[in-house]
């Protein structure tokens, strides 16, 4: 079956441009696959599959969903998926998006856990890790440098992303950093507004209205295993949690070793490992710690609570963003949480070079590969392939 081409799919993004729920099972099961290194890695990628090579959505519209992913609970990188499935397949892509990304992923991390109760150690992965990580920094950079075209619009989103990439760099908390990333870029709006106050409503809801909109969308001795209990558990955290894979060792840990004793601490850690190393999102840690309580059953039941409620929120904010847009002041808050969204993916890219590029080989691979990528029209895939035999084959 032959892909359609980007002219085909319609360069213009948005609901008109509907794709069939085929294309959009193969292209997230082909992500779910390859997406090694991480959020920021997940959404580089996603940005050179559905801008550049498929033309599913403009730049903008692709901005604004990973603004409203930051906003949101949940692992980002997999509200991506499901908000791109919801806007190219409606609701049916909205399940097929998300799962497809979710479930290679979750397949390969159970086939390790099963290993793992097994053998009682994990497998050896650090050979296939050492280069293709290098492919993942140029893969980040390349994404970072051409959203960041789009989303910066003037001098003050600039200096707004400056400003949040430095609280990023001052470990300040995600969420933080983006609140204050909105409300910098409502500055001049909200100056305004006094002004003339109603012409900031979003069209058809009254000004408390749009402003309660806004708000909707921030956050709100051993007990015996059970499905349910697990269930539960998950649901709580996945419903709660913003950041990234590190703050999750931290739910985690004051659950399942604190609170339930369902874990030791070293299989807590051998169980964040695997989200991390494995591709698709870091979240399939649930899926791991799952089958070591509960095996396969228990595998299936976390990675439905961790990921369920992504979904959930997606679905009810997804329909809200073009109403935001038609409100200024909306609209403006929004342009500032994608700055900073953009600054904290930088932040990332930085921290992870420095871990990530520590020879001559590591280096020469990122360099080739960035110069690949902006300068060809070559597939990611073919990348980390390349870098994964390089690293087995240098180990």
């Amino acid at each position: 079956m032959s892909l359609p081409t980007a002219a085909e799919q319609g360069r213009t993004g948005g609901k008109s441009a509907r794709v069939p729920l085929g294309h959009i099972a193969l292209a997230f099961l082909k992500l779910g696959t390859i997406a090694f290194g991480g959020p920021a890695a997940h959404i580089s990628m996603m940005e050179d599959e559905f801008i550049t090579r498929r033309g599913w959505l403009t730049r903008q519209e692709f901005l604004d969903r990973l603004g409203a992913a930051n906003l949101i609970p949940g692992p980002s990188s997999t509200e991506m998926a499901i908000f791109i499935g919801l806007e190219k397949g409606g609701w049916p892509g909205l399940m097929v998006g998300g799962c497809c990304f979710i479930i290679p992923a979750a397949v390969m991390v159970s086939a390790i856990a099963a290993a793992y109760v097994r053998y009682g150690a994990l497998p050896q992965v650090s050979g296939l890790l050492y280069a293709v990580k290098a492919v993942v920094i140029a893969v980040v950079v390349q994404a970072f440098w051409k959203l960041s075209r789009t989303a910066i619009k003037n001098r003050w989103l600039a200096l707004i992303g400056t400003i949040s990439a430095v609280l990023a760099l001052l470990s300040l908390s995600n969420l933080l950093v983006l609140a204050i990333s909105a409300l910098l870029a409502a500055a001049p709006a909200l100056y305004s507004q006094f002004r003339s106050p109603r012409q900031f409503a979003i069209p058809g809801l009254p000004v408390f209205d749009s402003a309660r909109l806004l708000l909707a969308a921030a956050p709100a001795a051993a007990v015996p295993v059970s499905l349910a209990r697990l269930l539960f558990t998950f649901l709580k955290i996945g419903s709660v949690l913003f950041g990234s894979g590190y703050v999750l060792l931290a739910f985690l840990r004051s659950d399942f070793v604190v609170r339930l004793h369902w874990l030791t601490e070293k299989q807590l850690l051998d169980s964040v490992a695997i989200g991390q190393v494995t591709p698709g999102p870091v979240f399939t840690t649930a899926t791991f710690i799952g089958y070591i309580v509960a095996g396969f059953p228990g595998a299936v039941v976390a990675t439905v609570g961790i990921f369920l409620p992504g979904f959930l929120l997606v679905a009810i904010s997804g329909p809200l963003i073009p109403w935001i847009r038609r409100s200024r002041l909306a609209s403006a808050m929004l342009d500032g949480v994608v700055v900073g969204s953009l600054a904290l993916m930088g932040v990332v890219a930085w921290q992870l070079a420095r871990a990530a590029l520590f020879d001559s080989l590591t280096i020469a691979i990122a360099v080739i590969s960035a110069l690949l990528l902006f300068f060809t029209r070559i597939n990611t895939a073919w990348l980390i392939l390349a870098a994964a035999v390089i690293g087995i084959l240098h180990h």
